[in-house]
């Protein structure tokens, strides 16, 4: 015969049942908090690492979400707490805020470029740290800072040395692509062990321009409240990427940053070397103002740009920010599969 519960125990049963759910929500709701959609994001790139996503974004540290389904995001400890130490001696008053970082595989480190500058001024440089692992819960988990890569100086270097993005020729070759505002994108080859640039820095020659007669003529002046300094050449954010028998060179003009007044979209040119040069759909040559429209904004997305493109499965995807105008132009992390028609890219939204 089956026991029949007293009151007492009755009681005990609801109460151990209220603690147990309340312990479920709890556990549920931190978890929760934990994942999120829609995150706000600037100039974000992509790795996978066995099953797990993981996105490296400007920020304080610079700012790092994992997820398994390019949806859900948790975030991540930050690349740095502390500046590393050369980098006060190159931005004055530094403030742990990291630009535009580009993340790849090689030789079993994972190599993380990102920059440093003054707002508004090519007092600038990029750096590099490496890791055996991004998992933050292994004992190999350790971000080894490189140093300076490459520093841009105001008054002798009329670029700026922001935005790197690493990308491999045909042989193997490593090259750095980056820039922003002033002369426009440039390359430069990197040594061996992509830890320092192999080419003359007086010499790089730029890739794109909004300029049309490329890096010979002066730098247009700036227009409304943008900064002085950085002149009106507004194209940045350089990414390359190889598919088939051509080098895709992505970029992003006009002006991010501001909102509802966003106007930034992205660009692109294809070339068989990866030094270019880069044309267009009608042949021009982004080194003199070409570059043919990827994606711009829209009634739900004041600006977009600033992309990186990866491989994920087979499918290949456009991973980028736009401001949100549901959201007061906030800006948000964007994932887009990328087609090809003609040996062009074409994103499907």
């Amino acid at each position: 015969m089956m026991a029949v519960p007293n009151r007492t125990s009755l009681k005990q049963l609801s109460l151990a049942g209220i603690i147990t759910l309340a312990i479920l929500l709890w556990y549920y709701n931190g978890y929760a908090q934990q994942l999120q959609r829609s995150i706000p994001v600037h100039d974000p790139v992509m790795i996978k690492q066995d099953s797990t996503y993981f996105l490296f974004c400007t920020g304080r540290g610079i700012a790092v979400w994992s997820s398994t389904n390019m949806v859900d995001w948790k975030r991540e400890p930050q690349v740095f707490e502390t500046a590393p130490e050369w980098i006060t001696g190159i931005v004055p008053g530094f403030k742990n805020s990291y630009w535009a970082p580009d993340i790849s595989y090689y030789n079993g480190l994972y190599y993380l470029y990102y920059a440093v500058s003054a707002f508004g001024k090519n007092t600038s440089a990029i750096g590099l740290v490496t890791n055996k692992t991004l998992y933050t819960k292994s004992p190999d988990f350790k971000w080894v800072d490189h140093g300076e890569i490459i520093r841009s100086v105001p008054g002798k270097t009329n670029w700026n040395a922001i935005d790197p993005n690493l990308a491999i020729d045909g042989k193997g070759v490593p090259y750095l692509f980056f820039g922003s505002f002033w002369d426009g994108l440039k390359i430069a080859r990197l040594n061996k062990d992509r830890m320092s640039v192999a080419d003359d820095i007086n010499k790089l020659p730029t890739v794109a321009s909004r300029k049309k007669n490329g890096s010979s003529g002066t730098n247009p002046p700036s227009v409304d409240d943008n900064p002085v300094d950085a002149g009106g050449n507004a194209i940045e954010a350089p990414f390359v990427f190889s598919k088939g028998k051509y080098f895709y060179l992505f970029a992003s003009i006009d002006y991010c940053c501001k909102g509802p007044k966003s106007t930034y979209k992205m660009i692109v040119g294809r070339a068989k070397n990866i030094k270019g040069p880069y044309l267009d759909k009608d042949g021009v040559n982004m080194a003199t103002g070409g570059g043919t429209i990827v994606l711009a904004g829209d009634n739900n997305w004041y600006g977009v740009g600033h992309n990186a493109v990866c491989t994920f499965d087979g499918i290949d995807y456009l991973i980028f920010h736009g401001y949100d105008a549901a959201d007061k132009g906030i800006s948000k992390l964007r994932v887009e599969k990328l087609t090809w028609d003609n040996d062009w890219p074409v994103v499907l939204k």
